[in-house]
């Protein structure tokens, strides 16, 4: 075998492997892009979730509730519940508000003698309504949709935002 025959075949052989390691590069990044873009176009689920009978309630009362997420993943497990204060406002009107502070999101805390929310993370404090008394957060607490359906009480999921 000559030289001339050599160089070709290494040649050869150098752009195949480049050819087939670009290929086994998009097999593996096509998916990865894909688990990454897909969620940005989902459309998010919005269902109403019982939370509790009407009669589990005492009017001028704050309790934590909980529920699943509309929009879990098939492996979420435990980790789909999610929570909210819900507080019963008059014999016929609920309000749920979102336990994570605006401010980065951590969960906070109802103090019932203080009638106040409270963020252990960076001191944010929110009066019973929600709004802002004192501290880092941005806005007041974000707020679920809450309704009575027949004998139970149901909460509107949604994404809750944190600025």
């Amino acid at each position: 075998m000559n030289d001339d025959q050599g160089d070709s075949r290494r040649r050869f052989l150098a752009r195949a492997s480049v050819a087939l390691g670009g290929c086994a590069g998009v097999a593996l990044a096509a998916p990865m892009a894909g688990f990454v873009v897909a969620p940005l176009f989902a459309k998010v689920p919005r269902e109403w979730r019982s939370v509790g009978k009407v009669t589990d309630f005492r009017v001028g009362e704050t309790v934590g509730v909980t529920f699943m997420d509309a929009s879990p993943v098939a492996w979420a497990g435990v980790t789909a519940k999610t929570a909210a204060w819900l507080r019963r406002v008059t014999e016929e009107k609920f309000v749920a508000f979102s336990v994570n502070c605006a401010h980065l999101g951590c969960p906070v805390r109802w103090l019932p003698e203080a009638q106040l929310f409270m963020c252990p993370c960076h001191g944010g404090v929110y009066y019973a309504d929600g709004t802002v008394a004192a501290g880092p957060p941005p806005h007041s607490l974000s707020q679920y949709a809450a309704r009575i359906n027949g004998d139970d009480v149901e909460i509107h999921t949604e994404p809750i935002p944190i600025d």
